[in-house]
């Protein structure tokens, strides 16, 4: 099994190259599995980790609700904002600056085929990341991401996750507010989910930004060792 993954981070870039970018990954994957699986060809899948930061957009899931997003087109070109229907699972979503964005692009086969553990890591990645910064994270019972203050009144939505996976190999990923313009949120329902709030790591510890970078780096090493990966940075190629 290869448990190398190569990380690129591609910096500010549009949602829908990014997307095109997922896919020719994606593919490429898959078609060397079913190449394998025909030929016996003994090829090794590889591995991805995109991390970028997109201009404001909002995307709706495969299942999402339409009348979760609260604006038209016009009222959202008038924010600078964009809109994209997509293929992973989950509701509505905004990306935007301030926000890391992970998009890992795996072979489960060369770690574990169970989707739902998948995004158990994904999910604890984040709650031990935020654990580094003094933050009681969790997951909320039957709400896919990561929350403050779950089971109170003032619960809170900080990192926002949606994942497609065919022949065991995943795309798309998580969204994780860490100097975040919360006011976009309130041009939807935040993935479908009536009643709660959306906060950003900025905000909850009082500073006016947070190192993104320093983020990136904890996100990595609890990535690594959930997964049990090694990490390649493909950056400087890009």
């Amino acid at each position: 099994m290869n448990k190398i993954v190569s990380l690129q981070d591609l910096g500010n870039k549009d949602y829908k190259e990014t997307w095109d970018y997922q896919e020719l990954l994606f593919k490429s994957i898959v078609d060397t599995k079913i190449k394998n699986r025909r030929e016996n060809a003994g090829l090794i899948t590889p591995n991805h980790f995109l991390f970028v930061e997109h201009p404001h957009v909002y995307t709706l899931g495969k299942s999402g609700d339409m009348s979760n997003l609260l604006v038209d087109e016009a009222q959202l070109a008038e924010k600078g904002a964009t809109f994209y229907k997509v293929n992973r699972g989950g509701d509505i979503t905004y990306h935007g600056p301030g926000q890391i964005v992970g998009y890992p692009i795996l072979d489960l086969d060369n770690f574990f085929t169970d989707i739902h553990k998948y995004l158990r890591f994904l999910e604890e990645m984040i709650i031990l990341t935020l654990d580094e910064y003094g933050l009681k994270a969790e997951r909320s019972p039957g709400e896919t991401g990561v929350w403050l203050d779950v089971g109170t009144p003032f619960a809170r939505k900080i990192c926002a996750m949606g994942v497609r996976a065919s022949r065991w190999v995943t795309m798309h990923g998580f969204a994780l507010n860490v100097n975040a313009n919360l006011g976009y949120f309130d041009l939807m329902i935040p993935c479908g989910i009536r009643g709660k709030a959306v906060t950003s790591l900025h905000v909850e510890l009082g500073q006016t930004e947070v190192d993104v970078a320093d983020v990136k780096s904890k996100l990595l090493k609890h990535f690594t060792q959930l997964f049990d990966a090694e990490i390649q940075d493909k950056t400087a190629l890009l």
